[in-house]
This record gives structure tokens, C-alpha cells and sequence, in this order.
């Protein structure tokens, strides 16, 4: 029971970033190189916020504090990643075989956003499935049996959001659209403030408007990258 648990939650948190990257990422070095370098600078606003966090002690007990700070120093990084990818625009078009990826704004966003969601959900989830793989299993005696697919749930939706998330913010730096950057650091800190009430099993009440903001966001980032809406309409709609 615990290895199908396992195994059926680890599918579910990187199931689809997994296709994303083998479709999208892993045909070009320069795209792993960009994904790669995002994901070091998570890693360094990961190790900012926990210095932040246990140098102000009296804060400490307070969940939210450290929550907000991690996001704002997350999204400073992710200007960061903008900053570093615009000085190396130029270098990148050079060495990419299809001299495509220095060219097309869109496609470095999405490939270093993708690096930032990876990152964050591998940690966000790593500690969760080495516990659901046994020796007992939430839900019998203590604890909600639903802990553990509302974990890969919200791990996958934070790995899109931040995928989308960059194509959004880069797209309003470009264009200085302040409203785009505005909806990027405010959703992160609303879905970031969900989660918070998994500590009272109010799971439905997180993962609802969490993945709503999610298909928003998402059809916000398909218009920056220069989708219309009946294209996103279309990409609902079976083919035959």
C-alpha cells in the first residue's frame, strides 16, 4: 500500500513536468544549461531565506513571516535570472544549434521558469514521499488520509505556476507592464497563503483557488508568449 501511495504521488507532483522537459528541453544543451542555471539561482534564494529565517529568532514560531520573506527574495531572484539571461542574450543565440533560443524571449522565460518550479517542487515534496513510502500510511489512527495526494497536488501546481510565472514576469520587465509583475508576486503570495491552511486539513479550500489561479495564469502566460484566446480555447478541444 505505502509503495503504491509512493509511486502514485511521485506521478502525480512530476508526472507532467517530466513530459514537459523531455518534450520541450532535453533535445537542446543550451535549454538545460538556462534550466539548469535557474534552478542554482532557487537554490541560492532557498539558502537566503533560511539565513533570514534563523537569524531573526523571535520570528520564528511564525510560519507566515518566513513565507512572505521566501517570496519576495524568490521573486528578486527571478529578476535576477532576467538580468543574467538579458547580458547573455547574445552569447546564447551564438552557441544554440538552432540559433533560435537567443531570439525568442518566450522560450528562455519558459525554460527558466521550468528550472525554478523544478527545483521548488523537488524540495517542496522530497521529504513527503520518503514518508509515504511506509512504515505506516496517514488516515488510519491520526492524520488525513489525503495529506499525501494534497502535497504532489499543490507540488505540481507551484512547478506550472512558476513556469508561467516567469514567462509573465519577463514578458512585463520587456514591456514594463507593472500589472504583470504585480499578478505574478501577488498569486505566488495567495497560493503560498493557501497552503497554509493544510495545516487545519482544509485541503479542498487550497487546492481549488490554487489551481484556478493556476488555469488564469496560464492563459495569461499563452498571451505573453503571443497566443490569442481562440488558440487557447482550441488546446481544450479534442482532435479528430
Amino acid at each position: 500500500m505505502t509503495a503504491a501511495e509512493f509511486f502514485s504521488c511521485s506521478l502525480l507532483a512530476f508526472g507532467a513536468p517530466l513530459a514537459m522537459f523531455a518534450l520541450t528541453i532535453a533535445n537542446d544543451p543550451v535549454r538545460i544549461i538556462i534550466m539548469i542555471a535557474a534552478a542554482f539561482f532557487w537554490l541560492l534564494s532557498f539558502l537566503l531565506s533560511s539565513m533570514i529565517w534563523y537569524a531573526v529568532v523571535p520570528l520564528r514560531s511564525y510560519l507566515a513571516f518566513g513565507m512572505v520573506f521566501a517570496i519576495l527574495i524568490q521573486e528578486t531572484f527571478r529578476f535576477g535570472v532576467y538580468l543574467l539571461l538579458k547580458r547573455t542574450e547574445s552569447g546564447l543565440k551564438e552557441i544554440s544549434e538552432n540559433h533560435e533560443i537567443g531570439s525568442n524571449k518566450a522560450e528562455i522565460a519558459y525554460v527558466s521558469g521550468f528550472g525554478f518550479g523544478a527545483m521548488s517542487g523537488a524540495f517542496a515534496i522530497i521529504n513527503v514521499l520518503a514518508d509515504s513510502v511506509g512504515p505506516g500510511t496517514l488516515g488510519l489512527r491520526h492524520g488525513s488520509e489525503y495529506f499525501f495526494v494534497t502535497s504532489a497536488s499543490m507540488t505540481l501546481c507551484m512547478t506550472l505556476l512558476n513556469t508561467f510565472w516567469s514567462v509573465i514576469f519577463f514578458n512585463g520587465v520587456d514591456n514594463k507592464s507593472y500589472l504583470k509583475i504585480l499578478w505574478v508576486v501577488g498569486s505566488h503570495l495567495v497560493v503560498s497563503g493557501l497552503s497554509l491552511l493544510n495545516r487545519k486539513e482544509l485541503y479542498a479550500a487550497t487546492i481549488i483557488p490554487s489551481y484556478i489561479i493556476l488555469v488564469i495564469t496560464l492563459y495569461i502566460a499563452f498571451k505573453c508568449a503571443g497566443g490569442s484566446s481562440k488558440g487557447f480555447l482550441q488546446t481544450f478541444r479534442a482532435r479528430t
